[in-house]
């Protein structure tokens, strides 16, 4: 199991120069996520959902406020923070034990004893030697994954990591997602469009505001898993989540319901 780590996001503002003039992406935004802890971060589009979450990975830097994991402040990319992006971007020139080793070298038997981990996690055994062209959509995401949690990092970010994938593969991926975050214990940073996505996996939905983006309301889900996605609770809360999201919108937007 992973050291997962504890994510705290404090008075965090970013604005982008556009034709000499501020455009504010991101207002006062702060929030924790427990070690260990699954949380989602959905609104409308435009609200800066992705700009935050690579903030958290320190992929952007220009920006007010603080983001600290495990105690330490996030200044850089690092591995502690695997991410996951709507493409698997897997290289298609290596296999999959290949891609999830990455720059690590496979012949070192720690990598290889990790690798093979990632590999019987994400359920691929006996894919080590296809490559990405031989892959279904949802297996190189189950790929992605593996390389983002073989360096075992204290959370793991997802920006719509099922987005382009179809309904029957995005229910097969989320259960695969939940069993990993059950074995494996990461902390985990979603953003998606997907209410229904984001009440069956989530201990917490933070629910952000339209433009420029904010923290509307935090939503805990308080539901054992298995999650019964046609159950009473669950349709209660789904509806909770999309009274915010309407609340939070001073004009129709687009997002999945």
């Amino acid at each position: 199991m992973t050291d997962a780590g504890e994510l705290v996001v404090r008075s965090l503002n970013k604005s982008f120069v556009r034709d000499g003039d501020e455009l504010r992406v991101l207002s006062g935004i702060e929030f924790k996520v427990k070690p260990g802890e699954f949380v989602s971060l959905i609104g409308p589009s435009g609200c800066g959902k992705s700009t935050l979450l690579k903030i958290v990975a320190g992929l952007d830097l220009d920006h007010q406020g603080t983001v600290h994991l495990s105690g330490k402040p996030v200044d850089r990319p690092s591995r502690d923070k695997g991410f996951i992006f709507q493409e698997h971007r897997l290289f298609p020139w290596l296999n999959v034990e290949n891609n999830i080793a990455a720059d690590l070298r496979l012949k070192d038997p720690e990598v290889r004893k990790r690798v093979d981990e990632m590999i019987a996690l994400v359920k691929l055994t006996g894919f080590e030697k296809a490559y990405p062209r031989e892959l279904s959509g949802g297996m190189s995401q189950r790929v992605a994954i593996a390389r983002a949690l073989v360096r075992d990092p204290g959370v793991l970010l997802l920006d719509e990591p099922f987005g382009a994938l179809d309904a029957f593969t995005r229910h097969h991926m989320q259960e695969a997602l939940l069993d990993i975050w059950q074995k494996n214990g990461t902390t985990m940073l979603l953003v998606t469009h997907d209410i229904d996505e984001a009440v069956y996996l989530s201990d917490r939905i933070i629910v952000m505001d339209a433009r420029p983006g904010s923290v509307k309301e935090i939503v805990p889900i308080d539901l054992p898993h298995p999650r019964n996605r046609v159950g009473p609770a669950f349709q209660e809360l789904r509806a909770k989540v999309l009274s915010v999201l309407e609340r939070s919108l001073p004009v129709k937007d687009d997002w999945a319901i």
